[in-house]
């Protein structure tokens, strides 16, 4: 077929063949280089957009997680201080002087709580213990860690800049004994370790404090300046950098921040303590490369399109075969450069399951954290109140009244019971499993938690108001958990009307369907409803809490088959309703 078409071609002029091919050929190229040229634009500009936001999304989950260590870890330090200045060991020899078994103690401490360093200065700020024996007799009474927490009865967060580099981070309390102040226990937080573990990362990190100053980075040179003055940089200083700058800039998004020279994009977030700031610098390569990798399949296959439109055009023109020839080549070239980009991206692929291992390695860390921080904030409440049975036994015992103390050191050791039981029910809540359900009369759990709370009502004019029927009100639940959901009740409430001038909060119980427990208070309401049992989401200030009550509460009524509801007071306030299924008269009796 294509022998007589070619035969009949022969009979016209050379000239017009020639003229009529040319000009089709013309046309063909010129309609597939526009499709081409548009083709790619569009899916550049689509890639390109997609592929940031998804590497934005990849680098938001890293800075959850970042954020969450690093909140862990200073939470976890900080609970050390407070436990520290109870020891009797060490207030002993503060007060004789004795400091001869100190060290030895600070470092057994160490190697089993984990922190960096611990040291322990006398009232004149010279090292007498410490888990470095190098620095002993060294006097740091001029540091703030120092001067600051013989002032307080609170445990001090101090950073402060090393003269080598980089950021000390210390949690110090004052010991006091017999009214005064025998010294400063400090214990140092190990930071540094997160900064070492991101170096390995493609990606730029930077921890900011409040006032924007960077003190933690995976770039030597930015630690300790501001970030907006680390990421100045100059403009190329030749006129042809500038040139291929500008030249490359059209196939790429407007950059976030420019590091080095590079586009960088820029993702931070909060970290819930002390106004400080996590961000990461993510280069737009990555997002090149695997744009580059798409767009030379596109260019592969309208070459290939081509190259198909060609033969054809060269099989009705037989003097256009050396054309063709050539145009082989160079798709065989094409086809080469396409092979190596392809094999990048299948090492960027290779790469890019590593990082998801890792990503993965790290989410079992953040569940690790999120565990140690709800152990320290259920074990609060019981702490308080020990603190403060303990200086009334105090006060009973100088006051020669040794029958009443020992009913405070009663409740201590029932607190004790208490916190034992809330870390092995923390350890069953991981398992999933185990709960030891029993019948439970809701009003004495009601008059447990109010019993807790004795000691935060008693510092505050509150006026409680309770409402119980008079019969039993029986649920299936486990008590120690039950109380645990009253008293996080009860002390969100506590704090909510901490600025009322009449503060009050209701107690209301009543049983039909399901028995229903109702607190409210006439606080200033609630704010954000959807976030509220959200775990780490709170609106107090930093150290005030880590937003993990809630939390945990509403886990614990919906494993007790009952649900948890917030909701803001006609008249103001915020009012809390916990539903549970109640147990009937044959279930109780066959129980």
């Amino acid at each position: 077929m294509f022998a007589d078409h070619i035969k009949a071609e022969t009979t016209e002029t050379a000239p017009g063949l020639a003229e009529r091919v040319s000009w089709r050929v013309r046309l063909s190229v010129g309609l597939l280089l526009v499709l081409a040229v548009a083709v790619v634009l569009i899916s550049n500009r689509w890639l390109t957009e997609r592929f940031e936001e998804s590497t934005r999304n990849r680098s938001d989950v890293r800075l959850a997680l970042y954020s969450g260590n690093l909140v862990s870890e200073l939470q976890r330090t900080s609970v050390v201080p407070l436990l520290l200045t109870r020891d009797p060991d060490l207030i002993t020899a503060l007060r004789d002087g004795n400091f001869s078994r100190t060290s030895a103690k600070l470092i057994a401490l160490q190697s089993e709580i984990g922190v960096a360093s611990i040291r322990l200065l006398d009232a004149d700020g010279r090292v007498v213990g410490a888990t470095n024996r190098n620095i002993l007799g060294t006097s740091y009474r001029s540091e703030p860690y120092f001067v600051d927490a013989q002032r307080t009865n609170e445990t001090i967060f101090t950073s402060a800049p090393r003269e080598a580099g980089g950021y000390d981070f210390t949690y110090s309390r004052a010991l006091r004994a017999d009214g005064k102040v025998r010294g400063v226990i400090v214990v140092s937080v190990d930071l540094l370790k997160y900064e070492r573990a991101w170096s390995g990362l493609q990606d730029a990190v930077v921890v900011t404090n409040s006032e924007g100053t960077v003190i933690l980075t995976t770039v030597s040179s930015w630690r300790g300046r501001a970030l907006a003055d680390a990421l100045a940089v100059a403009p190329p200083a030749s006129g042809l950098a500038r040139a291929f700058q500008a030249m490359t800039d059209w196939v790429r998004a407007r950059p976030d921040a420019v590091v080095n020279g590079e586009p960088m994009m820029r993702t931070e977030a909060r970290i819930p303590f002390r106004g400080w700031r996590i961000v990461t610098f993510t280069d737009h390569a990555q997002v090149r490369e695997k744009v580059n990798g798409i767009l030379a399949l596109e260019i592969m296959a309208f070459a290939i399109l081509m190259s198909i439109s060609f033969y054809f055009l060269s099989r009705r023109a037989w003097s256009r075969s050396i054309s063709l020839q050539r145009e082989s080549a160079d798709l065989r070239q094409l086809n080469a450069r396409l092979q190596r980009e392809i094999a990048e991206r299948e090492k960027v692929e290779a790469n890019l399951q590593v990082a998801e291992q890792t990503l993965e390695q790290s989410s079992k860390l953040a569940v690790l954290g999120e565990m140690s921080a709800a152990v320290s904030h259920e074990l609060n409440q019981p702490l308080a109140a020990m603190k403060t049975y303990l200086a009334g036994a105090r006060l009973l015992l100088q006051r020669r009244r040794p029958e009443e103390a020992l009913s405070s050191f009663q409740r201590i050791d029932d607190l004790i019971e208490r916190m034992g039981a809330i870390t092995r029910q923390l350890k069953s809540y991981a398992r999933k499993g185990g709960e030891a359900f029993e019948p439970v009369d809701l009003r004495l759990c009601v008059s447990s938690a109010l019993a807790m709370m004795e000691p935060q009502l008693k510092s505050r004019v509150v006026k409680i108001t309770r409402g119980m029927p008079r019969q039993q009100v029986m649920v299936m639940a486990d008590r120690i958990r039950l109380e645990q959901v009253i008293i996080n009740l009860l002390r969100n409430a506590l704090d909510a009307i901490k600025d009322v001038r009449a503060p009050r909060i209701d107690l209301l119980l009543s049983a039909g369907e399901t028995a229903t427990l109702t607190v409210r208070d006439n606080g200033h309401g609630i704010t954000d409803l959807d976030n509220l049992f959200e775990p780490f989401y709170t609106t107090k200030k930093p150290g005030e809490g880590v937003g993990l009550g809630l939390a945990i509460s509403s886990g614990i009524v919906t494993d007790l088959g009952g649900r948890l509801t917030a909701r803001n007071g006609e008249g103001g306030g915020a009012v809390f309703e916990m539903q549970l299924p109640i147990l009937g008269k044959e279930q109780a009796a066959a129980e």
